[in-house]
């Protein structure tokens, strides 16, 4: 009978992240067909374990689960899991389990879940060997195989919510679905041919909303904010390769997600909790956040100075060994690696690709060969390669300004009401990522074309109102890049979406995977070539040079510090901005400085905080040939930032507020409601400052791991300059073709004639700063900064009328107040823009 084969299977699943379930009544209902249970709790720490998130689950439920299975058909029809209504609530892991352990995830649970599972792999193993003998191993193992792979899985109604602080985060997506598709994308019941070894899937996201809501100190929500996104739907494309029948997992592995149109909306309360949503995920990547709190004890292995290969809390790659003398080493250091210790993001990301692909072991050994485990852990060697990437077509993002409005009624709740100031509008995003194994992680980001406008009024100034007759030029004070239309799809390029690449014309695509070659392929060049506004390129390598190959994740794990040679780290990150068009006049000023006032208004700790630099007393001196090993190789990290053909106008201010906004920023108490609306005068002509450079262009290096480094050079009686190099942050700014001059925008909306003050030239500026200089202090002879400036040539021109308007536009903004006393009059306008 099938049911003995694919019952174990479907009950396997569901019993192990559903609680108090009966398997006879679960199996009972399944040999019917239909299955529909109400009011499920989830296993929470099952969830976690399987999942390996930086968060911790407080609750999760399920209103109502029905499975589907056609007994009939089980070879050409799916088998259908509906889940109506699941919530689930996360906050980030601690190692305080306070409030929270009746939800069941504390370490007892977890480790008592933990070997029941363990304990639970043969059962389930034994449950699932066949009993049928009119049914052979072979077309049973075929046929579960089919079944997995086009099961369908539907979700009406999931709500995930995350807290923090004052912060409840919220995500509700109305319906998604998974299914299998065929060479079209469309659905189909498919399965892995020996001649076509791909498995393609599609997950449908329909009306996707978040909300991002602040919580009183009792837990309620008094006010509730505008949503950051409404019912965006999107859809995801998934592209599994396998190199044959029999792998279990795939060996290329490509999750492609496409948004048309992303709407995206934050008002001035939202912007300090999404700032810190924003820093949280920028401290898991750097894996700055820990499972302590303050007040714990921290594990003394997780900041051990003595190793250098200890990475922990301030670096975004994985641990790995740097080929240090070898008492910078010890094998605890490899042996470390568990779940509960904080690590780098590679490594966190890289952990998670298992569930991503559904890896475990409750249904690879259905075929009950009594090799598979053996095959299975000869597949595990192999790591595959996976491509992760996000494409939207046009996004906006909206600032919006909240006051208080009450209603008629003297019992009316208080409302809120939001009024639009600033919009962001961008085209053709893209977002990449690349890894195999953790030796090599890749991401890539651009867009087309964006630019920043301004919107309706803002404090009290009625400068973009409906009533105020202002042109769409005026209101667009950032422009960088080109219009979609026109540039066209480059942005999807060889994308599962793109009908060119090679999985949508059933070839295998070629990944570059070797540093040398991705630096001479993704060129600044070819990075405009695609995109145009913006283009980044971050690449980690990680490389074998014994002649091994590539060290992988089971070498790190192995505690062998001898078997794993010479490994070299490379980070590189390489930015490039197109050419760009930066309007500063005063209703765009006062924007930006409000929004950056908005950001300010918060009271939340940092998520991570500078330790002392205390340098241990107790590090041995090095002899000359751990010295010589020691140089051999210093890893570095490499980022290179460039602006292309940049043009940044400063215009006379037409309205100065920035008396009540500077204090804001410089750390003084806020004055809120502070003017009544104003009639807001337009200044024509109205002089600017424009400046015109052809590139810039920052390079800058710092140590892989200086706490390390510099805690054992500072050790050396005489360190060479090649160490004390890599002690250093180096930073190197050029900037070519800068020249600035006078103009003035008319009633039209037009530019006159630039009159030139400052002539075209170049400079340079280097600067390097030493690190940790606390662990210097026996040695005053190391310097701790330097620097050098290069001037060509300066030239500095201008009348005295040109002297004049200088002085008037600079007058304009450092005076508060009324400003159309500061007009400049006719007469001079004239005379600084004769030649004209």
């Amino acid at each position: 009978m099938l049911e003995s084969y694919v019952t174990p299977i479907l009950m396997s699943y569901v019993n192990r992240y559903i609680k108090n379930l009966k398997p006879s009544d679960l199996q009972l209902s399944l040999w019917g067909g239909d299955v529909v249970l109400s009011k499920l709790e989830l296993k929470l720490d099952v969830l976690e374990q399987e999942l390996k998130l930086p968060f911790t689950f407080l609750s999760g439920h399920i209103h109502e689960l029905r499975i589907h299975v056609p007994w009939t058909k089980l070879g050409s029809e799916p088998v259908v899991i509906t889940i109506n209504t699941m919530e689930c609530i996360l906050k980030l892991k601690d190692g305080i389990q306070d409030d929270h352990e009746s939800c069941g995830s504390n370490s007892t649970n977890r480790s008592t879940t933990e070997n029941t599972k363990t304990s639970a792999k043969p059962r389930r193993i034994q449950q699932a060997t066949p009993t049928d003998p009119d049914l052979p191993p072979g077309y049973v193992q075929s046929l579960i195989r089919r079944v997995v792979n086009n099961v369908n899985i539907v979700i009406n109604n999931l709500i995930l919510k995350y807290v923090e602080d004052d912060i409840v985060l919220s995500v509700n997506i109305t319906s998604a679905e998974c299914y299998t598709v065929g060479e079209l994308w469309d659905r189909a019941f498919m399965d892995i041919s020996a001649t076509d070894l791909v498995l393609r899937k599609v997950i449908n996201f329909s009306d996707c909303t978040v909300c991002l809501d602040k919580r009183n100190a009792s837990g309620k929500i008094e006010f509730y904010q505008d949503p950051l996104l409404y019912k965006c739907s999107f859809r995801t494309r998934l592209h599994f390769t396998y190199d044959n029948l029999n792998s279990k997992m795939p060996s290329v592995i490509k999750i492609h997600t496409l948004v048309e149109s992303l709407k995206l909306s934050i008002t001035d309360q939202q912007l300090p909790m999404f700032i810190r949503i924003m820093q949280l995920g920028i401290a898991l990547y750097y894996g700055e956040i820990g499972n302590f709190k303050d007040g714990e004890t921290e594990d003394s292995t997780c900041h051990n100075k003595d190793m250098l290969g200890n990475v922990t809390g301030a670096e975004d790659e994985t641990r790995i060994d740097m080929q240090y003398p070898a008492q910078y080493k010890g094998q605890e250091l490899y042996s470390q690696q568990e779940d509960d210790q904080p690590q780098g993001w590679v490594s966190w990301a890289w952990s998670f690709v298992p569930a991503i692909v559904n890896y475990d072991d409750a249904e690879e050994n259905y075929g009950n060969d009594p090799t598979s485990t053996t095959h299975q852990q000869k597949q595990t060697l192999k790591d595959p390669i996976v491509s992760i990437g996000f494409y939207c077509t046009k996004a906006t993002v909206t600032f919006k300004l909240t006051e208080m409005q009450a209603e008629s009624s003297y019992y009316s709740p208080q409302k809120v009401k939001s009024k639009e100031v600033l919009c962001w509008e961008q085209e053709g995003t893209t977002v990449e990522a690349l890894m195999m194994g953790e030796p090599f992680f890749d991401c890539q980001i651009g867009f087309v074309g964006c630019r920043a406008i301004c919107l309706k009024g803002i404090m009290g100034v009625k400068d973009f109102e409906e009533n105020i007759n202002r042109r769409e030029t005026e209101a667009c004070f950032f422009l960088c890049g080109e219009n979609l239309s026109i540039k066209g799809l480059t942005y999807l390029t060889n994308s599962l979406f793109d009908y060119r690449s090679p999985e949508n014309n059933g070839t295998r695509a070629e990944f570059i995977l070797d540093a040398a070659t991705h630096k001479e392929t993704y060129t600044e060049i070819a990075g405009m070539q695609r995109f145009g506004a913006f283009y980044m390129d971050y690449l980690y390598t990680m490389e074998n040079t014994t002649g091994k190959g590539s060290a992988n994740q089971q070498d790190f794990s192995s505690g062998k510090s001898e078997d794993l040679g010479t490994v070299q780290e490379k980070s590189t990150k390489s930015l490039v901005i197109g050419p760009l068009d930066f309007r500063l006049d005063s209703s765009a000023v006062h924007r930006i400085l409000k929004m950056v006032v908005c950001a300010l208004e918060h009271e939340y700790e940092p998520y991570s905080r500078l330790k002392p630099d205390i340098k241990d007393e107790r590090e041995t001196m090095l002899n000359p040939e751990e010295v010589a090993s020691l140089e051999e190789y210093i890893p570095t990290r490499h980022t290179s930032v460039t602006l292309l053909k940049c043009t940044f106008t400063i215009f006379m201010a037409e309205f100065n507020l920035l008396d009540h906004l500077l204090p804001v920023i410089m750390g003084e108490k806020n004055s809120s409601n502070f003017m009544n609306t104003t009639n807001f005068q337009s200044l024509r002509p109205l002089p600017s400052v424009q400046i015109l450079v052809d590139k810039i262009n920052l390079e800058h290096s710092v140590p892989m791991y200086a706490e390390q480094l510099v805690h054992v050079v500072s050790s050396l009686t005489q360190p060479s300059d090649n160490l004390l190099h890599y002690c250093y942050a180096h930073c190197y700014l050029k900037i070519f073709g800068f020249q600035a001059g006078l103009t003035s925008l008319d009633c039209r909306g037009s530019y006159c004639l630039p009159v030139p003050i400052v002539p075209s030239f170049s400079t340079a500026l280097y600067g390097k700063l030493l690190k940790l200089p606390t662990c210097w202090t026996k040695r005053s002879q190391i310097a701790i900064t330097e620097g050098i400036f290069e001037l060509p040539n300066l030239t500095v021109q201008a009348t005295r009328a040109q002297t004049l308007l200088l002085q008037a536009i600079y007058q304009s903004w450092s005076h508060s107040g009324n400003v159309s006393s500061l007009a400049v009059n006719e007469a001079l306008m004239n005379e600084v823009f004769q030649t004209v």
